[in-house]
C-alpha cells in the first residue's frame, strides 16, 4: 500500500464513498445480509423503488438477470450498500 502523504490518501476509497454517497431511488445497491427466505444472498444487486423516512429504510426490488422478479423488500439502511467501483456481478440459478 501507498504511504499516506494527503489525508484522504489514508482511506480507502470503497468505505470512504460508501460512507459519503445518499442512496436514492433507482440506485442500484448490493445487499450485506442473507434473506433465505425470499431466496436472496450477500452481494445480489437490487434496484431501490422507495426510500422510507430520512434513509433509514428503503424498499429494494431484486429480479433474475432475464427481469423477472425475485422480490420486493423492505430493508434497513445498514442492509444495503451502494455498489463500490470495480465490482463485478455473479449469476447463480434462483430457487423457486
Amino acid at each position: 500500500m501507498p504511504p499516506c502523504f494527503l489525508k484522504v490518501d489514508c482511506f480507502e476509497p470503497t468505505s470512504f464513498a460508501r460512507e459519503r454517497k445518499m442512496i436514492h431511488e433507482l440506485d442500484r445497491v448490493v445487499l450485506n445480509i442473507d434473506l433465505p427466505e425470499h431466496h436472496l444472498e450477500r452481494g445480489h444487486i437490487g434496484t431501490v423503488v422507495l426510500v422510507h423516512r430520512n434513509h433509514a429504510g428503503y424498499e429494494v426490488e431484486f429480479n433474475a438477470l432475464d427481469g423477472e422478479p425475485v422480490a420486493v423488500v423492505s430493508l434497513h439502511a445498514s442492509d444495503i450498500r451502494p455498489i463500490a467501483r470495480r465490482e463485478i456481478a455473479h449469476a447463480r440459478a434462483v430457487a423457486s
